[in-house]
C-alpha cells in the first residue's frame, strides 16, 4: 500500500481534530444541543443513555444537524449561541452549512 501524500495526510490530521457541534430532536420535541469531535459517537452515547445527564431523561430521536468548526473555541461560542435560540430558530438551522450557522450566531 502506497504511503499517503503529507498533504492529504495533513488534511486527515486536521480533519480528526475538527470539533462539531450538532443538534438531536428528542422526546417531547425539544431540540439538545452540544459539541464533540466524533459526533456517531457522542450519538451513540446519548442513544445509550450513557450521553449528557438531558439526553438520559429524555431520549433522543434522530440527529437533526451537525457543524463543523475549526477549533474547540468556536465550537463552545457556536454552541452557546445556538443554546440562546428559541427552539423554532433552531429549527431553522437544519440543513445550514457551518460557517453560515456561524456567520448567523456569531
Amino acid at each position: 500500500m502506497a504511503t499517503p501524500a503529507p498533504r492529504s495526510r495533513a488534511a486527515r490530521e486536521r480533519a480528526a481534530k475538527r470539533w462539531y457541534v450538532y443538534l438531536i430532536l428528542c422526546r417531547g420535541n425539544a431540540i439538545y444541543t452540544g459539541i464533540a469531535l466524533d459526533v456517531a459517537s457522542r450519538y451513540a452515547q446519548h442513544v445509550e443513555g450513557t450521553g449528557a445527564r438531558y439526553t438520559r431523561a429524555n431520549p433522543p430521536r434522530r440527529l437533526l444537524t451537525k457543524f463543523a468548526c475549526p477549533s474547540q473555541s468556536v465550537a463552545g461560542k457556536l454552541e452557546a449561541a445556538i443554546k440562546r435560540l428559541p427552539a423554532a430558530e433552531k429549527r431553522k438551522l437544519v440543513g445550514a452549512t457551518g460557517a453560515a450557522a456561524r456567520k448567523l450566531l456569531l
